[in-house]
């Protein structure tokens, strides 16, 4: 990754076992990647979507083509078969009680 920026943060234990969880049943190969995804989800989420707001998807996809022209692809196969592991794990596991 070029342009990256270390960071320190501070985080309850429960969030560090969760990402350590996270980590350990290979869902994610580091630590960094639940934290960057966990991000990428936080940022997608502050973006309201209203599907009649037709500048706001075009500015979406516009975001998404000049990703991919920057090279940022990966293939569909890889994408699924880490999904595939991802869910199959989240079944074996037995939901935790609240």
């Amino acid at each position: 990754m070029a342009n990256v920026e270390k960071l320190s943060i501070t985080l309850s234990k429960d969030m560090v076992e969760a990402i350590r969880e996270a980590v350990d049943s290979g869902d994610y190969a580091t630590t960094s990647e639940v934290i960057r995804d966990a991000l990428r989800g936080w940022r997608y989420r502050r973006i309201t979507v209203d599907p009649s707001d037709i500048a706001t998807i075009r500015k979406l996809v516009e975001e998404g083509v000049r990703s991919a022209e920057r090279g940022r692809l990966k293939p569909a196969e890889e994408v699924i078969a880490r999904l595939e592991k991802k869910y199959r794990s989240m079944a074996r596991k037995p939901k935790a009680r609240r």
